[in-house]
């Protein structure tokens, strides 16, 4: 956990923010079985739990009171059965203190709390759920049927909370450095172990213990694939053989659950091929082109754009696409190699607070979402950026084969795409260069340690001994 004074100074904001009165209610989540009550998946805490209370056990709630200006934590102490199974804990009256909490109640009493409030007319608001488990609680607690529950969430609580979540403090910063250094650690082993007959699989495993042994886990499943061009392309059943590529997407979780998340695609073979070469530089370009943009003020949705327009230049020169830049981009034309948005928010989660909606985290009232345009409708991120934002930026290229043969069956945009030599690169696969940022008073920083990017730093890895 941080210092105490951290978690009731970010309580005290947030009262601040939310410019109404009412009740503030936060579910924990609940153990989760995989097949059956005892064996559950691993536990993780509710973000926005673990932002304002910053505990990480099961079967908790809290609110906080602005009315009568108190925070309340329920939850129970372990059974004597709890404990001869799993060993005395360090108990929730402690963990409430660290949290600068006092009042901490029986779970039972939850209920009791809410129905006075609500007998009397008072606003409780909640944050929309993403389990089920929680919207049953809320059906249990508010009546509110499972199917209504997220038209009835509270919109200044969710905008009250990204706005705070979304700027980074500097311990926030520490930690989210702590998950980078740590993905760092493991796309250097997933490219020092790649060699022709070893599976996805062995290093998607090796790659997951650097994440365990440095106190964490994954921030979210490997992507590795020599099938890059699969976006999230989750199953590792291939065998690398020379002269394809491994797109490595993967990212590290701490034990305090900030995220790192990032992307690198290197060649099987000791040296990257003319035509990977030639693809990886378009993406290193747009890659370099999108982050150099970063500032205050600048919004997200122009590095996007930027991003577009630098593959659709490196694509004509490579003679895949041609016509004028500009006009292709607002076709769509370059949506043929780049499917999905430039980027997201990054921190708690690895899509920063995405539970609480994209219209929210991601844009403005005065700039709404394309939620039917392909490309911009994956596009996560597009509103103006501020000092303390922490994102990624992560173009690529990919060359997925039946969406070639739906556009060139249609003739899809033919005056801007070169089909007889795109069919060249049906095997090719996919290339994606990602890194973390966080953006500055002047400009943006990368967050954690470097890992190479440019193709010679690659290729000089990929001349070393494992």
């Amino acid at each position: 956990m941080f210092n105490t004074t951290s978690y009731i100074d970010r309580r005290e904001l947030l009262k601040q923010q939310i410019g109404q009165g009412g009740i503030l209610l936060f579910l924990g989540n609940e153990d989760s079985a995989m097949n059956y009550a005892d064996n559950t998946y691993p536990f993780r805490q509710d973000s926005t739990f673990l932002y304002y209370f910053g505990i990480q056990e099961p079967k908790l709630a809290a609110i906080i009171d602005i009315d009568e200006d108190q925070t309340i934590l329920f939850g129970d102490e372990l059974t004597i059965d709890e404990i001869v199974w799993m060993g005395r804990q360090e108990t929730l009256a402690s963990k409430s203190k660290k949290a600068g909490i006092e009042n901490v109640r029986p779970a039972v009493d939850l209920a009791t709390y809410l129905k006075r409030a609500s007998s009397t007319g008072r606003t409780i608001h909640f944050l929309p759920p993403y389990r089920p488990e929680n919207k049953l609680k809320l059906f249990s607690l508010l009546h509110i049927a499972p199917e209504e529950i997220a038209s009835k969430a509270s919109v200044p609580f969710i905008q009250a909370v990204v706005k705070q979540r979304s700027i980074k403090t500097d311990e926030e910063l520490a930690e989210i450095e702590n998950a980078v250094n740590t993905a760092v650690d493991m796309h250097l082993l997933a490219m020092r172990m790649a060699k022709p007959g070893i599976t996805e699989l062995e290093m998607a495993n090796a790659i997951e213990e650097v994440a365990k042994n440095a106190g964490g886990r994954l921030a979210y499943p490997t992507i590795l694939s020599v099938h890059g061009e699969i976006l999230h392309n989750h199953h590792h059943i291939h065998t690398l053989k020379e002269g394809q590529l491994v797109l490595n997407d993967s990212g590290a979780e701490t034990a305090m659950r900030y995220a790192g998340d990032l992307t690198r695609t290197f060649p099987v073979s000791r040296s990257f091929t003319t035509k990977q070469r030639e693809i990886y530089q378009v993406v290193l370009e747009a890659f370099e082109k999108a982050s150099a943009q970063l500032a205050p003020g600048t919004r997200y949705l122009d590095v996007h754009f930027t991003a577009c327009k630098a593959l659709v230049d490196g694509l004509k020169a490579l003679g895949l696409m041609h016509g004028d830049t500009e006009e292709a981009v607002a076709a769509g034309a370059h949506t043929l190699f780049f499917q999905c948005g430039t980027g997201h928010m990054l921190g708690l989660d690895v899509h920063d607070m995405e539970d609480l909606g994209e219209q929210y985290v991601g844009y403005t009232a005065d700039l709404k979402k394309n939620t039917t345009t392909f490309g911009l409708k994956s596009l996560r991120l597009g509103k103006a950026l501020e000092t303390g934002y922490v994102l990624t930026v992560e173009p690529g290229i990919y060359f997925i084969p039946e969406l070639f043969q739906q556009w060139e069956a249609e003739h899809k945009l033919a005056n801007f795409i070169h089909y007889t030599k795109v069919a060249a690169y049906m095997d090719f696969g996919g290339v994606r260069i990602e890194d973390n940022f966080v953006v500055t008073e002047t400009g943006s920083r990368t967050l954690g340690k470097p890992l190479p990017k440019k193709a010679e730093e690659i290729e000089a890895i990929r001349q070393e001994d494992f």
